[in-house]
């Protein structure tokens, strides 16, 4: 059961499983809600069990998706896709050990300048 949470507490919820690999995105929309990339990993919606929600809020990011986050703390924490039943996790605010590993990078064409992708994780240039 991997466990996670927001910085300030008022968001906790655990995950029976998640998918083993963390998906880097470098879209412009990812990196100025989350201040530079969005790393996250993914699960069923059904089986993540919020423990505290008391924080939780949902902005409508697009159309097609939205961002949970804490309203107290600030801390990004999920993305979801209206028309999936998965929710992407940031990889961030679960507990260690994870046992993730980066599985690819998303959207590398609108990375920031003031980076290099250094690792060897597929690149791919969309989605």
């Amino acid at each position: 059961m991997l466990k996670g949470r927001c910085d300030c507490g008022k968001v906790r919820f655990e995950a029976p499983e998640v998918r083993k690999t963390v998906t880097i995105c470098h879209c412009g929309q990812c990196r100025r809600s989350s201040g530079h990339t969005w790393a996250s990993t993914h699960a069923p919606f059904k089986e993540l069990q919020f423990t505290t929600d008391e924080g939780l809020t949902w902005y409508e990011s697009s159309d097609f998706a939205k961002r949970g986050f804490c309203k107290f703390c600030g801390s990004s924490l999920f993305y979801r896709m209206n028309t999936e039943d998965g929710i992407g996790i940031a990889a961030g605010c679960l507990e260690s050990p994870t046992g993730l590993e980066i599985g690819k990078h998303i959207f590398v064409k609108d990375k920031g300048d003031y980076y290099d992708i250094t690792d060897d994780a597929p690149q791919i240039q969309k989605f």
